[in-house]
């Protein structure tokens, strides 16, 4: 063991004593480039940085809010030269203006390239260009909006109000969010790819195709976040640790998804109708790794994203009572005219305002970066080099007084709409450079409305029912991988709600 340890260090020496050359030229000259955390020779701002590990959201968004222009520059050793923005016209530039400057570059691609490929969201340029064209003719098609809510309404009215109903009946805790992502798996597994994978029974244990998404996104969210990304390479090369479970786990949900391929062509050359993104893309005659990827892209953002913006929103609610006591009075009136459709949903305003306003505070995607092709000057005169990681920041975003006022730390709806006062009002039209929870720009997520009608369905058919109490008044930890989720879980307690 101990030649083998001699040797690895060894062997890596060359490229280290490269890496400390390279950073401390780097680092000199760029010295006294932009506004960020002390930075030092060699290490650049790595002492801090670790320090502030475990707060890495709160130690930027207090660096930022101290910044003139509410931009840093980050400098640390063992990684590339950071600009973090939560400027407006900063975001606007980087997502729209410039767009072709600011791709995701390389080293966000190898990160997730393991496990997401060629996907959608994991290429850029002309590959980028067209899986883009393809799923926008898709996501825009009437038939698949109407799919969507037939799945929406099968799967909360057969499958998730039941298990509330037993909840309820039983006085049994339970972990709202993993109950919404398994909810939100099933959902986003059968619009994909038709079918569903998951029991929403927490006593079961989920599924082979979630525990491996869950395991393949951790990792490769903590690839991410290590604070040298050689360890991970090198783990990867060796096929120890987390690596070798990564592998594992990707293997798993490629076979897994090859297999329903397979299985959906068989289908269809048997003639049997279906009207999930799978069909439609075998359909247009694309090989099989192409759909793959696309296929776990689009589960990977529909899974996590709506779960983990659900869940926030149940807890922020049952902080705010009043605000809870306004939501059902606005659901209530609009079921009394009928079933919750897509038309009724869009008059759900008090509802939108309140899930634009929890995932302000609590984004289901803390940040996003891409990666500058060439040497460039943000709107507020940062200076950005060829190679530099530039990263806007919407959990920082959702907390400058500078953008939203002297109480942007508070949950406040009302803040949405023109007129706050008026009963049922109209919301506000948020910049998206502002707000950009869905980014914005060219690579606007392409199921925004998809996200928005699934998260007002649920919540509206839930608080209709039921009121959620958390069984701890504790302050739950936000944690921030691929996408963000709570910490230890979100533990409730489910009744039915009494009507007058």
């Amino acid at each position: 063991m101990t030649t083998t340890l001699i040797f690895i260090f060894l062997s890596l020496s060359p490229f280290l004593l490269h890496l400390i050359l390279s950073e401390f030229r780097r680092v000199t000259g760029l010295a006294g480039a932009g506004t960020g955390p002390p930075s030092y020779p060699v290490i650049g701002c790595l002492v801090s940085f670790y320090k502030n590990r475990n707060r890495l959201l709160d130690w930027y968004t207090e660096l930022l809010s101290e910044s003139a222009t509410n931009t840093i520059v980050v400098r640390r050793f063992g990684a590339r030269r950071t600009v973090v923005t939560a400027n407006p016209e900063n975001v606007e530039y980087i997502l729209k203006t410039n767009f072709n400057n600011f791709p995701k570059g390389r080293p966000f691609t190898e990160i997730l390239g393991d496990f997401l490929g060629f996907g959608i969201f994991n290429v850029d340029g002309e590959l980028w260009r067209v899986q883009r064209k393809l799923a926008s003719h898709e996501f825009s098609t009437k038939s698949l909006r109407e799919y969507v809510m037939n799945t929406l309404k099968e799967e909360v009215g057969e499958r998730l109000l039941p298990v509330m109903e037993s909840l309820a009946m039983e006085d049994e805790e339970i972990d709202l969010q993993d109950l919404l992502r398994r909810f939100a798996f099933n959902v986003i597994c059968n619009v994909s790819l038709g079918i569903d994978r998951c029991s929403l029974d927490h006593s079961s244990p989920i599924s082979p195709l979630a525990r491996a998404f869950d395991a393949a996104s951790e990792i490769c969210a903590r690839r991410g976040a290590a604070p040298l990304f050689v360890i991970w390479k090198v783990k990867r090369w060796l096929g120890v640790g987390s690596e070798r479970r990564l592998k594992a786990a990707v293997e798993e949900v490629h076979a897994r998804v090859m297999e329903i391929i397979q299985e959906r062509k068989r289908s269809i050359n048997g003639s049997e109708e279906c009207e999930d993104l799978l069909t439609r893309l075998i359909a247009a005659g694309h090989e099989e790794e192409v759909i793959r990827d696309m296929v776990i892209s689009f589960i990977m953002a529909g899974r996590d994203t709506t779960s983990a913006a659900m869940t926030w929103f149940f807890w922020l609610l049952s902080r705010h009572e009043d605000v809870e006591k306004q939501v059902v009075k606005e659901i209530e009136t609009i079921v009394r005219k009928g079933l919750l459709d897509y038309e009724s949903l869009n008059e759900l305003t008090m509802l939108k305002a309140c899930l634009c306003e929890s995932m302000r505070l609590y984004p289901p995607v803390a940040w996003d970066s891409k990666h500058a092709i060439e040497d460039d000057f943000l709107p507020d005169n940062t200076q950005v080099r060829a190679g530099d990681r530039v990263t806007y920041f919407p959990y920082g975003m959702g907390r400058m007084e500078a953008l939203w006022g002297k109480d942007s730390s508070e949950f406040k709806p009302d803040r949405w709409f023109l007129e706050p006062e008026k009963e049922r009002g109209e919301l506000k039209k948020i910049c998206p450079f502002k707000f950009p929870i869905f980014q914005a720009g060219p690579r606007v997520c392409l199921g925004k409305d998809m996200a928005f009608i699934q998260m007002k369905f649920v919540a509206a058919s839930i608080l209709q029912r039921f009121t959620i109490t958390p069984a701890s008044s504790d302050q739950p930890v936000f944690v921030p991988l691929l996408t963000a989720h709570m910490a230890g879980g979100f533990k409730v307690s489910v009744r039915r709600r009494k009507t007058d």
